[in-house]
């Protein structure tokens, strides 16, 4: 299956230009590589089988857990009479940090997972900007209906949005985005499956969508899907968000997200997209390098074309090699008040 896979990733790189023009398409990438991760895992387990397996510490009874990861990557190129040309200096600086808390009690089930990138690029040719910007929160409640412990009824909210001031850079500047503008928030019900740890698919048939613009200026024009002069557009539809995150291989690890909104009012075939992808490869106990893969898709953000008027794919790439620091992880149970009364 991994090589059928690896010959269909190769076909979609080859035509990159007709994924620009059909979001769609990330959807079939992100499923092919999940594939292709829970093959490498099916592999791994394989070859483990004839050897004894210590039971997962993760399996031990717990109520609340709690962790995350931050990530510090710089890197740094000058030149001098060089004849190929180029900037004299060039330096960037990327940062990404991760915190989760997760309850789970009976039934119970609550996941609370918070994201912030942020980047920095300096030359002599462009000056100073930023290259990553994201505010992310996501909590999720489920209650589990089935025997199987693999089907929760769910209630999802979701806030992403950014800290400073975004420019399209052409001839002159344009101001694009700020703190709140965009900002989105979704407030959704459905139902989550969730067969193990390491994947969740989120489905909500109803589910409420809510875009702010509260920069003036952005919002007289009319940005980001709001009526000129508005601060507020709401929108109802269906939501769907695939969460995948697991080691796929020795010293490997791949976290990846992908939402889909479809508004049921207007035009429900522009399927809005936001797909994150990371992938760290550890080298050294603190030392790794990683890959941040960005793909978004709004018909309502039309900043870009000749005319900056037209919709298109955004996509976002970032490698890096820099210091990474996982927290450390605690976990916390609750004690049973009731049995240690019945106990005394």
């Amino acid at each position: 299956m991994s090589a059928l896979i690896k010959r269909f990733l190769e076909y979609l790189c080859v035509n990159i230009e007709k994924m620009r023009r059909s979001p769609l398409l990330v959807l079939l990438v992100f499923g092919c590589s999940s594939l292709f991760a829970q093959d490498l895992t099916l592999v791994k387990l394989r070859n483990e089988t004839s050897r004894s397996i210590k039971k997962d510490p993760d399996t031990s009874n717990w109520n609340w857990k709690q962790g995350g990861m931050y990530n510090f990557n710089l890197s740094q190129s000058s030149l001098s009479n060089w004849a190929a040309g180029g900037d004299n200096f060039n330096m960037a600086i990327n940062s990404f940090f991760n915190y989760y808390t997760f309850f789970k009690k009976d039934r119970h089930g609550w996941d609370n997972n918070f994201d912030v990138n942020l980047g920095f690029i300096q030359s002599t040719s462009l000056g100073g900007r930023k290259n990553d910007d994201r505010l992310d929160f996501l909590s999720k409640y489920g209650y589990k209906i089935d025997t199987t412990g693999v089907w929760y009824i769910s209630g999802l909210f979701n806030f992403r949005s950014q800290f400073f001031d975004g420019y399209s850079f052409g001839t002159t500047p344009v101001f694009t985005s700020s703190l709140l503008s965009p900002a989105y928030i979704i407030i959704s019900a459905g139902l989550d499956y969730k067969p193990d740890n390491t994947l969740s698919i989120f489905f909500s048939p109803v589910t409420s969508r809510t875009t702010l613009v509260l920069n003036q200026k952005l919002s007289a024009l009319g940005k980001y899907g709001v009526e000129p002069g508005q601060k507020v557009n709401r929108e109802t539809g269906l939501f769907v968000t695939v969460n995948y995150n697991n080691t796929i291989a020795p010293n490997v690890t791949y976290r990846g997200r992908a939402d889909f909104f479809s508004n049921y009012y207007n035009q429900p075939e522009n399927i809005n997209l936001f797909m994150t992808n990371l992938f760290t490869f550890k080298i050294l106990k603190n030392l790794s390098a990683t890959y941040n893969l960005d793909l978004i898709y709004d018909d309502k953000i039309r900043i870009f074309g000749p005319l900056k008027q037209s919709p298109g794919l955004q996509i976002k790439s970032i490698i890096g090699i820099g210091y990474t620091k996982s927290l450390q992880q605690k976990k916390k149970v609750i004690p049973n008040l009731m049995k240690a009364v019945s106990t005394n």
